[in-house]
């Protein structure tokens, strides 16, 4: 059966801040280092007060960690739909038109509620350590009433992002979209996001899972806190349990990836990082758009390896459009 979309969804709708900070910037700030933590629009503004002296914003761009990867794979030469909510507002419209203009099909098309959009002040260090402080706004209310079940029906995969586990219409609203993936017997993938979504949220990432998903992505960090193991090998076999296939990120040290047979040692791309935010976000995109393209996980993995590291060698959660093809024929010869 034809389906109109590779990939389908769902996650927190942010637009990012990057700034250049000094460690011990985070250290008197008492932000929490590597860390995405939700913080109030005081918050925020505090930040950024303090930062006033010390460095300018490097770049504003529309991110959150789905809709990266929905973006990638559509960059890449899939077709995507992002389902989140923003506010009526001046973000929420900057947030739009990039969908828009990179061509993902989203639910914010039409009217949309007043209140004000979710924003990421990102932090990076110069070990391109990044450091993330979130105020979700209106973003927190995403809810089954943003899902498309026709949508969802069209499509390959669902993506569920691992942020939504700390609200509850969100992660309800995750939960949905698993369960009507499964009923029209639509792949199922979810991403842990974040550590500390690990470590404080593991109970609704379990509800997240359900029995378990078709694809799961995670890194090592978050890999051995949710199995309670010390390795990555121990990690991916207590995992097996919850999930079909499995991809491990291991940062500079490539990746592994578990086809539901196999394991398969994903070689690292050789760079100088310079800005780590949304690395996995890429990976994801990049490995979803070549296994809904006829291509093994080790094809998937080349493409996924080569496109992470050439992100996290420039500034900004994503990359120009004709990258991405670049990196295709490169990697995959299409």
């Amino acid at each position: 059966m034809t389906k109109k979309y590779d990939v389908y969804a769902l996650g927190n709708a942010l637009v990012d801040t990057e700034i250049e900070v000094s460690d011990a910037f985070l250290q008197r700030m008492e932000v929490d280092k590597g860390l995405m933590t939700l913080v109030d629009e005081a918050r925020q503004a505090e930040l950024l007060e303090a930062l006033t002296d010390e460095a300018e914003p490097r770049k504003q761009t529309s991110g959150g960690s789905a809709c990266n990867t929905v973006v990638a794979t559509r960059y890449f030469g899939g077709n995507s739909y992002y389902a989140c909510k923003v506010a009526d507002d001046t973000t929420g419209s900057i947030f739009v038109d990039d969908l828009t203009t990179a061509g993902v099909d989203t639910n914010m098309n039409g009217p949309r509620d007043s209140g004000v959009s979710g924003k990421c002040l990102v932090m990076l260090t110069p070990d391109a350590e990044r450091t993330m402080n979130t105020h979700l706004g209106i973003s927190s209310q995403v809810s089954n009433a943003e899902l498309d079940e026709a949508a969802i029906a069209a499509s390959h995969y669902v993506y569920l992002e691992g942020y939504l586990v700390s609200g509850d219409s969100s992660r309800a609203a995750a939960i949905k979209l698993r369960q009507l993936a499964e009923k029209h017997g639509i792949k199922t993938s979810l991403t842990f996001s974040d550590p500390a979504m690990v470590q404080f949220f593991k109970d609704g990432l379990n509800e997240m899972l359900g029995e378990r998903v078709d694809l799961l992505f995670c890194n090592e960090a978050e890999a051995t806190s949710f199995t309670g193991t010390d390795n990555v090998d121990t990690a991916l076999a207590a995992l097996k349990s919850r999930c079909g296939s499995a991809v491990i990120t291991l940062g500079a040290e490539g990746a592994l990836a578990w086809d539901g047979e196999h394991t398969h040692r994903i070689d690292p791309v050789p760079v100088k990082a310079i800005d780590t935010n949304g690395a996995g976000d890429m990976f994801a995109g990049a490995f979803l758009y070549a296994i809904t393209h006829g291509h093994d996980f080790v094809a998937a993995g080349k493409l996924a390896s080569a496109a992470s590291a050439r992100l996290v060698s420039e500034f900004g959660p994503r990359l120009p459009a004709e990258v991405h093809l670049q990196l295709r024929k490169a990697t995959l010869g299409e």
